[in-house]
C-alpha cells in the first residue's frame, strides 16, 4: 500500500464541469493515497474557482488574476506541493480504477526514471498517441508533409510511434503533459517549467532536460485515464496552431541554436501555406462549408506566420 503523499497540479481555466469531473474522479479512486490535490486557476470566467471552493474545500486552490499559462501556473503548484511524487494532470481528464497509486508504486519501484506516463483514452475509448519522440527537424518534416500517416514502412511514423498501441512499457522521449508524474527530486535538480513556454512545448522542453540530466523517461500501462482533450484549447481555434508552432520553433531555438529554429520556422510555413492554397482551391472547386472553413482557418495561421517566431520578451 503506498504510504508517501502525491501532489496532483491541474491548471484548469474555463472547464468548470470538467474539472469538476476530474476532481470528482480523483477523490473516489484515491483509496491508500494520501493527496496533496492543487488546482492553479488561471482567471477562469466561468465559475470554476467557485466550484472548487464551495464543493472541494479539501483542494488547495491558487487563483490567479490573470492567465499566466501552463508552465507558470504549474511553477506556482511546485512552490507549495507536498508530495515526493507531483502528478501533472489536465483538468479534461477523468482516472479511473487505481491508476493513481499504481504509478506511485511503479515510480517508486524505478529509481532511475525520472517521470513516468500512463495509458490515456479518448473519450470513445480509442488510445490516444501520448508519449512520443521528440519533435526533431526530421520528424517535423515527416508530420508536415503527411508521410508519418502512411502505415509502411514503419519508420514514416517514427515521430507519434504509430506502430506502438501503448499497450506494453516502453522508454520515450516525450511524456504528455496531460498526466505527467515526476519525482520531486527531478524538480529540485532540473529546475521547473520553462516560462518562455506559454501554452504548448513546456513539457517537451522538460522532458529533455530530464534526459539530459541523465534520467530515463518510461511510458508503462499500469492503468488508465480518459483524456477528453481540448478543454481550454478549443476555445483557441486558429491561436491554437499558432501557439504551437512558435513552442515547435522556440524548442529548436533553444536547444539546437538559430540555424535549426530558422529551419523549422520554414517547414512550418511551407505546411501552412501549401494546406492554405489546397483548401481555398477545395472550397471554391467544391463549395462545401468544411472546405470553406480550413481554407480560412489555414488562410488565418499563414497570415500570422511571423507570430510564429519566437519573442524574447517572455
Amino acid at each position: 500500500m503506498t504510504a508517501s503523499t502525491l501532489s496532483i497540479i491541474i491548471v484548469n481555466w474555463n472547464t468548470r464541469e470538467m474539472l469538476r469531473n476530474c476532481l470528482s474522479s480523483i477523490y473516489v479512486h484515491s483509496d491508500g493515497l494520501a493527496l496533496d490535490v492543487i488546482v492553479i486557476d488561471n482567471a477562469s470566467t466561468d465559475g470554476s474557482p467557485e466550484l472548487v471552493a464551495a464543493d472541494f474545500p479539501q483542494v488547495r486552490l491558487i487563483r490567479n488574476a490573470e492567465n499566466r499559462g501552463f508552465a507558470a501556473a504549474n511553477n506556482q503548484g511546485f512552490e507549495i506541493a507536498k508530495g515526493e511524487q507531483v502528478l501533472l494532470l489536465n483538468s479534461d481528464t477523468i482516472i479511473h480504477g487505481n491508476v493513481l497509486e499504481r504509478s506511485v508504486d511503479w515510480l517508486s519501484a524505478h529509481p532511475k526514471v525520472a517521470a513516468m506516463g500512463c495509458r490515456v483514452l479518448n473519450t470513445d475509448g480509442s488510445v490516444q498517441k501520448t508519449c512520443s519522440r521528440y519533435p526533431s527537424l526530421l520528424n517535423q518534416i515527416l508530420l508536415t508533409s503527411g508521410l508519418s500517416r502512411l502505415p509502411w514502412p514503419r519508420f514514416l511514423g517514427r515521430y507519434q510511434m504509430a506502430d506502438w498501441n501503448r499497450d506494453v512499457e516502453r522508454e520515450v522521449e516525450v511524456i504528455s503533459g496531460c498526466y505527467l508524474l515526476v519525482r520531486r527530486a527531478v524538480i529540485d535538480q532540473i529546475g521547473p517549467l520553462d516560462e518562455s513556454f506559454f501554452f504548448f512545448g513546456e513539457e517537451t522542453d522538460w522532458c529533455k532536460r530530464m534526459r539530459e540530466a541523465g534520467w530515463l523517461l518510461v511510458f508503462a500501462p499500469i492503468g488508465e485515464i480518459t483524456h477528453h482533450g481540448g478543454g481550454s484549447v478549443k476555445k483557441l481555434n486558429a491561436k491554437r496552431d499558432v501557439m504551437l508552432s512558435e513552442a515547435i520553433i522556440r524548442l529548436h531555438r533553444k536547444h539546437s541554436g538559430y540555424a535549426s529554429a530558422i529551419v523549422a520556422f520554414l517547414i512550418i510555413l511551407s505546411f501552412n501555406g501549401s494546406r492554405a492554397v489546397f483548401w481555398s482551391i477545395a472550397s471554391i472547386r467544391a463549395s462545401n462549408s468544411r472546405a470553406r472553413e480550413r481554407a480560412h482557418h489555414f488562410r488565418e495561421v499563414f497570415g500570422q506566420s511571423l507570430n510564429t517566431w519566437p519573442s524574447t520578451s517572455r
